[in-house]
């Protein structure tokens, strides 16, 4: 769901960048108000994991490939601000260092994934009680149904950007400036990928890593009571260690099954081959995508370090990205930890409140 530059014209893309402008600007000023110093480090290593949940690609053998991305965790633990900051922070950091979604489509992508998604799964969380049981089983299903639910509506807004660009933008021949799939192509493809393969895979990592803390760590759960500081970070530290180490798991496992980029995320080069798969008579590359395509040069793209090649050593290299990918995110949340978090003059914070009342 990482929409690449030239995908999105202008006219999509500026509004979405507007749009998201009051929503950062909420969250911030609503951590501010309510985000306790000691639970900075749970905010920053939540934004790392969506950073590195976003490396595991899952598979369709033969097909194409898709993500979990870690907002509805984020949202049941700390509340949907808190993942509006960690999500776009960690979209941020991917598109800036690593070419993974575009520049100028950092708005949108952050719209479905950073706002969308949270919102929607925190809602559904809160439908099936998750944010009040002390049920295992319970846990499991309202996170599990709020990961599913989430990732398909912000699925569902991805795909109609994508299928209102050919409406929206044509030269005087016809043919599509920037994403040439309409919504008749652009929906059900999407809507389907998600709702049989990767809505699962999210179902799964969003119900599992609840119960997992809850099991060990059950301070960190928005039910918990206010006690004095708890320290559980450095086992949340280490699992995001093993998690960085498995990262390589990503790159293989499309490679072992022979499956193609993200839906929507193909380059340019590669699009009339796509085009012609979805029943286009002849492919092209539109104009105004071609022209902004190659609008920004990551010092990593694509998680590789630079002249790699042989698989060993992509599989470093990915790792490697991993770890600095969220060692930045963590260093840049800690940097901002005065903007972010309120006073503590007892020392003795409670938790975030997960209702995002204010």
């Amino acid at each position: 769901m990482h929409i690449p530059d030239g995908y999105l014209g202008p006219q999509t893309y500026i509004p979405a960048w507007v749009a998201m402008a009051p929503f950062w600007a909420a969250a911030s000023a609503k951590l501010q108000r309510e985000l306790r110093l000691r639970q900075v480090p749970l905010l920053a290593l939540g934004a790392a994991f969506t950073f590195v949940i976003m490396m595991f690609n899952v598979p369709i053998p033969g097909g194409t490939t898709g993500h979990a991305v870690g907002a509805v965790l984020v949202a049941a633990l700390l509340g949907p601000w808190a993942a509006v900051i960690a999500v776009s922070l960690a979209l941020i950091v991917q598109a800036l260092m690593f070419g993974d979604g575009g520049i100028t489509a950092i708005g949108a992508n952050c719209l479905t994934m950073a706002v969308i998604m949270p919102f929607v799964g925190w809602g559904v969380f809160r439908l099936f009680g998750g944010h009040a049981t002390t049920s295992p089983a319970r846990t499991l299903v309202a996170g599990a149904a709020a990961g599913y639910i989430g990732l398909n509506v912000a699925a569902l807004a991805t795909a109609v950007l994508f299928g209102l660009q050919p409406l929206l933008s044509r030269d005087a021949a016809g043919l599509a400036l920037h994403s040439p799939f309409g919504l008749g192509i652009a929906v059900p493809v999407m809507a389907a990928e998600h709702l049989l393969v990767f809505g699962w895979v999210e179902a799964l990592v969003t119900g599992l890593a609840l119960v997992y803390v809850r099991q060990t760590m059950p301070e960190l759960l928005p039910t918990a009571a206010p006690a004095p500081p708890a320290r559980p970070w450095k086992r949340v530290a280490v699992t995001l260690l093993v998690l960085a180490l498995l990262s390589p798991i990503g790159l293989f496992l499309p490679e072992y099954f022979k499956a193609g980029d993200a839906w929507g995320e193909w380059a340019p080069e590669d699009l009339p081959a796509q085009m012609q798969e979805h029943g286009f008579a002849q492919g092209y590359i539109p104009r105004q995508l071609e022209r902004v395509s190659g609008l920004w040069r990551a010092p990593l793209p694509d998680y590789a370090l630079p002249g790699q090649e042989a698989p060993p050593v992509l599989g470093i290299g990915y790792v490697l990205s991993a770890l600095l990918g969220m060692g930045m995110i963590v260093l840049l949340i800690v940097m901002a930890r005065r903007f972010l978090t309120r006073k503590e003059p007892d020392g003795l914070a409670s938790g975030v409140d997960a209702s995002g009342g204010g």
